[in-house]
């Protein structure tokens, strides 16, 4: 993009700045959008699960549902607990949202197209992913309210039992791939049994697929690990104080995690960009790989859903005991056999 700019005689500085600020739009706002659309695809989901109809006055099908529910919370007053730490309590959802927006420039959504490209990206990604919880454990504290400070406290043990074990499912794949750039890591999943494209296929990755699953669920808060929230325990938990466009900017930079560990789920263990089958199905026509990461992903959120419509909500000892007890030492446990299997399989063995 940077050349094209070039092209209509730009310096090559101010051609990379323009080029830089139009790939930060392309994503950014698509996901506003996709967040604003899941949203709605959320609600119809519980709904027909409880056998309901969902939203379906606003719009055609209840499409702009989403739309008329963010211009109430922008019409709606901001109003600040007078005990609250008012510089802390704003900052605290502008954190959780920018976030939340951050880790999408390392996600390839085609062959070389991606915003950076880097050769750490995953570790990009993890590092932006720990961040998340300090818009939550800064909401805690600034309310000043004893239920938003006992969410923050849960939200914090939670990042780290959940962190531990997503870091060391991420090192079996990082081993498999011998790269942390996304891309490498996709490109690496081509060809399992000759025609199957992705780590999931791979009986050695298949338990990380699913633990990785399962923590990316703990990681975004989502049922049944929503401890951090708990309406039954803690009124709404850390968001109990926030109102407005503050409680809004929570509630996008909640959705758009849950698209981004989607979207981690299928590029890490299902492909991303590529085609299920690594084989020409239409041979006239191919599918442009952002098709089949956005498919992919919709599968995901799905499966989202379908659990938070229909598991119950974990005891908090539960949540730690899963965490601790079993991912913890399954994940490290496999970093051993995946790290044994290649050093005796690709390395040669022992030196």
């Amino acid at each position: 993009m940077t050349a094209f700019f070039q092209n209509l005689g730009m310096s090559y500085g101010a051609a990379w700045f323009t080029s830089t600020i139009a790939g930060i739009l392309l994503i950014a706002l698509p996901v506003m959008l996709a967040v604003a659309m899941i949203i709605y695809a959320d609600r119809k989901i519980w709904a027909a699960m409880a056998l309901r109809k969902g939203p379906n006055v606003v719009g055609p099908f209840g499409l702009l549902q989403s739309f008329a529910d963010g211009l109430k919370v922008f019409l709606q007053e901001t109003i600040i607990p007078s005990a609250a730490n008012r510089g802390l309590f704003l900052i605290a959802p502008i954190i959780t949202f920018t976030v939340a927006l951050m880790a999408w420039a390392v996600i390839p959504f085609q062959a070389e197209v991606v915003l950076s490209n880097i050769n750490v990206g995953l570790l990009y990604i993890l590092a932006i992913s720990s961040l998340g919880v300090y818009g939550v454990v800064i909401a805690g504290w600034a309310s000043n309210s004893k239920y938003p400070f006992f969410s923050a406290m849960r939200a914090s043990a939670q990042m780290i039992s959940y962190e531990v074990s997503i870091g060391f499912v991420l090192i079996s794949v990082v081993l498999w791939a011998g790269s942390f750039n996304l891309t490498t890591i996709v490109e690496s999943q081509k060809g399992y049994y000759g025609f199957l494209n992705g780590n999931g296929f791979n009986p050695l990755l298949f338990p990380m697929a699913v633990v990785f699953l399962i923590s990316s669920m703990a990681e975004t808060a989502r049922a049944p690990f929503d401890l951090t929230e708990a309406e039954s325990e803690l009124v709404a938990g850390y968001q109990t104080e926030y109102s407005s466009m503050a409680f809004a900017l929570y509630w996008l930079g909640e959705y758009a995690n849950v698209i981004l560990m989607c979207a981690l789920n299928a590029i890490l263990f299902w492909g991303g960009y590529l085609p299920p089958l690594d084989i020409d199905l239409i041979p006239w026509f191919d599918i442009p790989g952002i098709i089949w990461l956005f498919g992919k992903i919709l599968v995901f959120f799905f499966i989202f859903s379908w659990v938070k419509a229909t598991v119950p909500r974990y005891r908090y000892d539960q949540l730690m005991r899963l965490g601790w007890k079993v991912f913890l030492p399954l994940s490290l446990g496999w970093v051993v056999l995946v790290s044994g299997f290649l050093m005796f399989t690709r390395y040669g063995g022992a030196a």
